[in-house]
């Protein structure tokens, strides 16, 4: 594949990309050395083979800020003064995404929404929210101050859905707050379907509005296929998935595991992971929306049945923590796989369980043309 070319990086309109100059195998290379020498405690870990991703078209949400005005909407980021550069044509999504991002334009000057200003604090729209999933289906989320312009959107949208079907979701999110904040609470959905299908390996993960997902769907595939790999052969009893998401790892590993329990403190994508173990008749999964540092103090001491012999962690970029790790260390689980999306707070974490020694790791990566990647690793207690 080419390597990916940016008229916005070139022009200086946007710099997110700041490895694009880069040649792809040295960005690869130099984030195998960062995740290497921040596990080098480890001699003896086994590094697979990184995972490439391409280096173009990978993502499958777009995250747009709306600015301009209804007649002439702009789709994008912000510069330093606050304007807004358009960047629907980004080449990190395809051209499909590009066609979707164009038509929403219009669809925004139809409806009459007008963009939010954050120097006067007047107007609606604040984010144009984009996920496509492996299948070219879509779904787009409004970000706005208010309902206000929902009565409108309501009324535009069959015209819209019918020019563009691949839309299966469309929703408007309520942020009133005048803050960094991407989305609040409420959301509103327009549509009669209410979940995005996200066809990973053999998975029809369901994906609701408010949802989180892997932006590099190839990737997450990638990252599941490898933790099925490693639990295979093991057949655990119990198996905890903590920071399940939708399910992901939960519902690749069922068919390893006697028991799975699935733990995510949203709600929403508990929802969904619940809706894919009943679309496959999958009975060995429970999934519950808890914190999951809380439900493992819940569970401290928890030996013989019903105690986990393998657990799954997929934390946001804070790690687990010293209190999870610290139960992880105690608790009975002879195997633990950790996929981190920053390999210094995973590193932080395994000081605090020295007992689950790191025996494999793999990097994998998510985020091409920047310093971030995912890495997931194999520990096996000591003996």
């Amino acid at each position: 594949m080419l390597p990916m070319q940016c008229p916005h990086f070139d022009a200086g309109r946007c710099g997110s990309c700041a490895l694009i100059r880069t040649p792809y195998s040295q960005q690869l290379a130099d984030k195998v050395t960062h995740a290497q020498g921040l596990l080098a405690e480890y001699p003896d870990v086994e590094w697979l083979p990184a995972t490439p991703s391409a280096e173009h078209a990978f993502r499958n949400k777009a995250k747009m800020v709306v600015t301009g005005t209804a007649e002439d909407p702009v789709l994008g980021i912000l510069d330093a003064q606050q304007n807004g550069i358009d960047l629907h044509d980004c080449p990190l999504y395809n051209e499909p995404m590009h066609y979707l991002l164009e038509a929403i334009t219009a669809f925004i000057t139809r409806a009459n929404v007008q963009p939010y200003e954050l120097k006067t604090k007047r107007g609606e729209l604040k984010y144009v929210l984009v996920t496509q999933s492996p299948d070219d289906e879509y779904m787009v989320r409004f970000v706005s101050r208010s309902q206000e312009p929902v009565t409108r959107l309501r009324k535009h949208l069959p015209e819209f859905l019918e020019s563009h079907p691949q839309v299966a979701v469309f929703s408007v999110n309520i942020q009133p707050e005048h803050k960094a904040i991407l989305e609040g609470d409420h959301e509103i959905i327009l549509t009669e379907q209410h979940t995005l299908t996200m066809r990973v390996n053999d998975i029809p993960l369901h994906l609701r509005p408010q949802s989180f997902f892997q932006t590099n769907t190839d990737i997450a595939a990638a990252l599941y296929d490898q933790a099925r790999q490693w639990i295979a052969h093991e057949r655990p009893a119990h198996l905890w998935d903590l920071f399940c998401g939708v399910g992901g790892f939960a519902l690749h590993l069922s068919p390893f595991a006697d028991r799975v329990t699935g733990i995510e403190i949203s709600e929403d994508a508990i929802a969904s992971a619940n809706l894919t173990a009943e679309t496959l008749g999958i009975t060995n999964l429970r999934f519950d929306a808890l914190d999951a540092t809380a439900f493992s103090r819940e569970h401290s001491g928890t030996q013989g049945e019903g105690g986990p012999d393998m657990i799954v962690v997929n934390p946001p970029r804070r790690g687990i923590g010293q209190e999870l790790a610290e139960f992880l260390e105690a608790s009975p689980a002879h195997t633990v796989v950790y996929s981190s999306c920053n390999a210094v707070t995973l590193a932080k974490d395994l000081a605090h369980m020295p007992s689950l020694r790191p025996v494999a790791a793999r990097v994998l990566d998510m985020f091409p043309h920047t310093s971030h990647y995912e890495v997931i690793v194999l520990l096996k207690r000591a003996a």
